[in-house]
């Protein structure tokens, strides 16, 4: 059987991480394994063992520390851990902070629970999750910027970055469209070099920017 991914959960509020732990306690991918009333404690954790931890979701306001900064300090200090934001600021500002440090996802404290585990197994699966909600909030600070980078997408890589859009994983898309796997991550490595993407979100960038989503 396959090792479960551990996790630490970062909330000063005991109601939320009691909750979370009600619905992962027999989930058969995930097991939360410690968890840190404020990022000061999350992070004094974390170095004491750097691969204790597969996944980590922050709240953004926490005591001390925040959750934008202690997301900043761990993706510096290591890469592999992913980072999920689950806040109930759904503001544009908060959203643009968390990209730029890195999180690997954004999630809604209201989200339910299927939206939730949903967002856990695409972070594990495809590397990040940003809720739909926060989709329009990417999209407002995207027309904020001033500068635009056209870049020429083939037919086929504009079909493949949709599907990607979609959630749809390498596999799923290769049998869809009747080409290998190995194509189809060429072209999602051509993809993310000629949009200079270095996530998804980017991906999102790109493709509200040129009418594509």
């Amino acid at each position: 059987m396959e090792d479960k991914l551990k996790i630490m959960l970062v909330d000063d509020h005991q109601i939320v991480i009691d909750g979370i732990k009600s619905m992962l306690v027999r989930h058969g991918r995930f097991e939360v394994i410690d968890v840190a009333f404020s990022g000061e404690e999350a992070w004094t954790k974390i170095i004491a063992d750097p691969i204790a931890f597969d996944i980590i979701t922050v709240d953004i306001s926490l005591p001390g520390m925040n959750g934008i900064e202690l997301c900043r300090k761990i993706k510096s200090y290591n890469g592999n851990i992913k980072v999920m934001i689950l806040s109930m600021y759904n503001e544009a500002s908060y959203v643009r902070n968390a990209i730029y440090c890195e999180a690997d996802g954004y999630m809604l404290k209201n989200c339910g629970k299927k939206e939730f585990l949903h967002g856990l197994e695409a972070l594990t699966d495809k590397g990040s999750y940003f809720a739909y909600d926060i989709i329009p909030l990417i999209y407002s600070e995207t027309k904020k910027e001033k500068e635009v980078c056209h870049v020429n997408l083939t037919t086929r890589e504009t079909e493949i970055l949709k599907l990607i859009l979609q959630e749809f994983t390498s596999r799923e898309i290769a049998d869809k469209l009747y080409i290998s796997k190995q194509t189809v991550d060429t072209h999602r490595l051509n993809i993310m070099e000629k949009t200079n993407s270095k996530s998804v979100v980017g991906l999102i960038k790109y493709a509200i920017r040129n009418k594509l989503i």
